[in-house]
Formats: C-alpha cells, sequence, structure tokens
C-alpha cells in the first residue's frame, strides 16, 4: 500500500499492489493479458501478492512498450515478515520481471546513490561523512552508507546478528565485505534512559 499512496499523493495513476490481488491470468487457446500502452514505467516494490498475472502485465509492457522504465524499489533479497523466520524479500520479485524481460532495473532505493544525492543538493551538504546512516542490514542500509560517504551504524534489532558483525558467525552471502563504522542493540540506544 505504502508505493500507491505515494503515487496518489502526487497524482499519479497506478495499477498492481493489493487491489489487483485476484487478477488472474487465464491461460488457454486464444487468451491473453491486455496491457495499457500508456504504462511509463513499471515499479516492482514489494509485493505479498505477487502473481502471474501481474508478472505477464510486467513483462508485457516493458516488452512491448519501448519507452517503459523498470524501476525497483529495493533488493532486499529477505524480509522479515514474522518474529518466526526470514522470508522471500524484494529481489524475489525483481528477479522474476529480470528473467523473463533480460532487463536490468534503475534501483531507487539503498544502497543506490539516488536519495543522498537528492538530500544532500536539497539541503546543500557537501561533507557527507557528517551524515550517519542507520539501519538493520548491512547489503543495503550499511551499504548505502560505504558506498556513498556516509558514517554507517548497524542496529542489531532487525536482520543482522552480533555474532555476524563480529564474524563469530558465518555472514549472508553478498555482506562478507560491509562492515558498519559502529554498531547498536537498538535503535533505542540513541536516546538517553
Amino acid at each position: 500500500r505504502g508505493l500507491g499512496e505515494e503515487l496518489d499523493l502526487i497524482g499519479v495513476p497506478w495499477i498492481g499492489g493489493e487491489q489487483d490481488k485476484d487478477k488472474v491470468a487465464t491461460i488457454g487457446p486464444g487468451q491473453r493479458v491486455d496491457i495499457d500502452k500508456d504504462v511509463g514505467a513499471v515499479v516492482v516494490g514489494f509485493d505479498r501478492y505477487i502473481s502471474y498475472y501481474k508478472l505477464q502485465y510486467a513483462q508485457l509492457c516493458l516488452n512491448e512498450l519501448p519507452d517503459c522504465e523498470f524501476i525497483a524499489t529495493n533488493l532486499d533479497r529477505v524480509t522479515h515478515l514474522t518474529d518466526a523466520q526470514e522470508w522471500a524479500g524484494n529481489a524475489t520479485m525483481v528477479g522474476a520481471v529480470k528473467g523473463c524481460t533480460g532487463r536490468e532495473p534503475t534501483l531507487v532505493g539503498k544502497p543506490a546513490p539516488l536519495m543522498i544525492d537528492y538530500i544532500a543538493d536539497k539541503y546543500s551538504i557537501s561533507d557527507r561523512s557528517r551524515i550517519c546512516m542507520v539501519g538493520d542490514r548491512l547489503d543495503t542500509d550499511i551499504s548505502f552508507g560505504r558506498n556513498n560517504g556516509l558514517k554507517s551504524c548497524l542496529t542489531l534489532s532487525g536482520v543482522t546478528s552480533e555474532k555476524e558483525v563480529l564474524r563469530k558467525a558465518p555472514r549472508k552471502s553478498g555482506t562478507e565485505h560491509i562492515d558498519p563504522d559502529y554498531y547498536v542493540e537498538t535503535i533505542n540506544d540513541f536516546f538517553p534512559a
């Protein structure tokens, strides 16, 4: 809902998300999925209602509409929907669209520089090392900080454990060389008791 709500706020029409969770691609002789030829971008954000219909719609837009952009909000491999286990993240959905189009998305979320470039420009920040990125993921949050000249602080209240930070437990694939400048148990550690 978050992405759709943001698009609504700026008056950009959109399709997909939870509102299309019950749409199905009927497969049989002569069956097809028709697309809106005015679609200007396929934006892949986390969708608990991903379906074959949505993947077909996305691939048709990207393969048949020459000016259609492919945008990914993030490439999180896993996410925490419950406290019991990790769940497949947005990279799963992005990978499915990449697989059927052969296209690489423009990444607008962490660790891409788009957000920090905008913030630094808007607020005339010339020394990015005075900014500290705080987050719970090595592969997105801390990588975002490191790649963009920021300090980084990992909070252990999310997906990364202290044992991983201290290299006393194996790290998740792709995070082996990403180290924060600092780490804290929880973001509450920033506030006096």
